[in-house]
């Protein structure tokens, strides 16, 4: 079983879907001969082919209005944006075609396009590539919103994203592209949306994170057992729909919730998760809610982008403030 990282773990995916299916194509900039900006699509055209491999120009609504057609007609596209801050063009697509079509048709058509695009910072990338703008996504009715966190998750929730009727957004943290890897086999199991992913148990407080958070949120779970401190972590993975119901257990079971994620404070998914919690587990709630985000400002680029990011530090310092209330 080969050991991969998470970007070698959407390659297999795609080319185990590629060839499984011949509805699935992939389209984007630069994803056929070159292999995409970052190598997620390195090799496909190569095996597929100019016709399931497809290089477009640079026009991201095109890239998904164009993959809103094929799916509306039976087809199961993958459109590839190079990087976050480009999407904002395929908004418009996503919102009032990608969305509403099911409903628009009263269920004659569906959608089934992923929408992939590598996020978030910490790459020292220059501006308009280091966004996390995921609760933008979150807020559309009829779209489902996936992120990976590992190989394992990267290979088997893009499987899932693939083969499901709805739109489904896809976004890869790319600071973690390469970060670690692990044993996947490429054996087409594909694993459930619309659950969260317990990392690791505890009993006194519960972290909820996800993307590349959950790296600096496990390393700050380890430092505080040191110090006798059992922080259940929770990996969201599908950010739309939330899975609600393993939240609130955990909630009930430690009492204390902290949120940690790289987005923006205001408005992010955080407080989507931070409202619900106290609107049906207020009476298992020993301390406030807390959470741990990026600020309210646009990325820092280059020195200060990893201040911007949530480290172990801040993670752990809200775990014990949240103890102490």
């Amino acid at each position: 079983m080969p050991r991969i990282t998470l970007i070698e773990g959407v390659t297999m995916a795609l080319a185990h879907e590629l060839e499984k299916d011949d509805r699935v194509v992939v389209l984007g900039e630069d994803v056929g001969v070159n292999g995409g900006v970052f190598r997620a699509t390195a090799g496909l055209q190569q095996r597929f082919g100019a016709e399931r491999v497809m290089d477009t120009p640079l026009a991201e609504s095109m890239i998904a209005g164009m993959s809103v057609g094929m799916a509306a007609q039976g087809m199961r596209p993958v459109p590839e944006i190079q990087f976050m801050g480009f999407i904002y063009p395929a908004v418009d697509q996503m919102i009032s075609h990608a969305g509403r079509l099911r409903h628009r048709t009263r269920g004659r058509l569906q959608c089934p396009m992923v929408l992939r695009a590598p996020y978030g910072g910490g790459i020292h990338a220059p501006e308009h590539h280091s966004e996390s703008t995921e609760a933008m996504f979150a807020h559309m009715p009829g779209v489902r919103v996936v992120i990976p966190s590992s190989p394992t998750r990267a290979y088997g929730l893009l499987l899932a994203s693939i083969r499901c009727p709805d739109p489904v957004v896809f976004l890869e943290p790319k600071r973690i592209y390469r970060l670690a890897k692990q044993e996947v086999e490429d054996n087409g199991e594909a694993l459930p949306l619309d659950v969260c992913y317990i990392l690791r148990e505890g009993t006194d407080a519960t972290i909820v994170t996800w993307g590349a958070m959950t790296h600096e949120t496990m390393k700050a779970a380890n430092e505080l057992d040191q110090k006798g401190i059992s922080c259940e972590v929770i990996d969201l993975a599908t950010i739309s729909p939330i899975d609600f119901d393993t939240i609130l257990e955990s909630v009930e079971k430690t009492g204390r919730l902290i949120i940690v994620h790289e987005a923006p404070n205001n408005c992010g998914v955080g407080a989507e998760v931070a409202a619900t919690v106290a609107e049906k587990g207020i009476y298992d709630l020993k301390a406030p809610i807390r959470r741990v985000t990026g600020y309210d400002t646009v990325m820092p680029l280059f020195r200060l982008e990893m201040e911007y990011l949530p480290s172990v530090r801040r993670i752990a310092d809200a775990v014990v403030e949240t103890l102490e209330d």
